[in-house]
């Protein structure tokens, strides 16, 4: 199918900057989808579940993995090279980048090409990755549900819990989850809770992070993301490694905020996001721009945070837990 793709031309007139829109053909039926994980990251697997629903049907996803969970960050840039390989190769109608490090070290090389570009499970504010030169850019932002995740917790362990750790490892999406909340701090109060956050990259420290959770006077923790974690040969340690460890040593009850945290060797879950409903809002407005509905600059980033109640029976009963009635009422279980 032909679609029309802007490409901005700055003319002078009288010291006066007009901006004029010129539109050329392009064939392509593609759609890249530069995602900043890998395909066997339950969170890619979710949005892309989401993207395939919409898309499917009309275009050719063609799909590029950067790894960034599991390389080291020096490998970064040359895997977002290979990246616009991949873009200049495939010609696509439109880009959809996944998370921040796609948005972070790709971003910039495709403001310059006029193709429009998708973003979603952005944690940052995206001109911090693209300074002004937003204008074929839009897409889905990605806020933890913290707040409504700790009075979730509230009503399942009581209104007198004080001290609650947020336990993250520090990858660039860890880093930039929280600073809506923490704004480079590691503590905050939130309506009475002092809510402690960790964001840890170090296999042994964060075992020592969690045994000593308990005697260091929290009475519950969140586990947010725990993919980029390296022991101290510098090995990558495997996410399922990480958790399955974690749960079996907490000596605290332990919540998620994503679906994939939730299991029986996970988390107990919690108000959790879904990677499928990122999927689907970017979908949506892909499809918006590729019928010629709106140009990107003109539809507002927006947050698709529409959380839901996930937990996980067996670890309930571990902890002696009971979900309140309208609670229990409303959530969904994974075992």
């Amino acid at each position: 199918m032909k679609l029309l793709i802007p490409i901005v031309a700055f003319v002078i007139f009288a010291n006066i900057g007009i901006t004029l829109y010129f539109y050329v053909f392009n064939e392509s039926n593609n759609i890249l989808v530069v995602g900043s994980y890998h395909k066997e990251y339950e969170w890619d697997r979710s949005y892309q579940e989401g993207l395939s629903e919409k898309l499917s049907n009309d275009y050719e996803l063609v799909s590029f993995q950067m790894d960034t969970k599991r390389l080291p960050s020096d490998e970064y840039e040359s895997r977002a090279r290979l990246a616009f390989e991949m873009f200049e190769k495939t010609d696509p109608a439109l880009v959809i980048l996944g998370d921040d490090n796609a948005l972070k070290y790709l971003g910039p090389k495709l403001s310059k090409t006029g193709v429009p570009v998708v973003y979603l499970g952005i944690n940052r504010n995206p001109e911090d990755y693209l300074g002004h030169n937003t204008s074929n850019f839009t897409g889905v932002l990605e806020r933890p549900l913290l707040k409504r995740s700790l009075y979730t917790v509230t009503k399942i362990l009581g209104n007198d819990i004080k001290n609650v750790l947020v336990l993250f490892d520090s990858g660039t999406t860890s880093q930039a989850s929280l600073d809506h909340y923490f704004r480079g701090s590691e503590q905050i109060n939130l309506s009475g809770i002092t809510v402690d956050l960790r964001l840890i990259g170090e296999w042994n420290r964060w075992k020592q992070t969690v045994l000593q959770s308990g005697e260091k006077g929290y009475d519950a923790m969140f586990i947010g993301l725990y993919h980029t974690i390296f022991d101290k040969e510098g090995k990558h340690v495997d996410a399922d490694k990480v958790l399955t460890w974690t749960t079996k040593n907490t000596p605290v009850p332990h919540f998620g905020f994503w679906d994939f945290s939730v299991g029986a060797d996970k988390t107990i879950g919690g108000l959790v996001l879904y990677g499928k409903q990122q999927g689907l809002a970017a979908g949506d407005i892909a499809k918006r721009i590729l019928a010629f509905e709106k140009k990107p600059s003109d539809i507002a980033p927006k947050i698709a945070e529409r959380g839901r109640y996930l937990f996980s029976r067996s670890l309930l009963e571990k902890y002696n837990l009971e979900l309140p009635g309208e609670l229990a009422f409303e959530a969904d279980f994974v075992d």
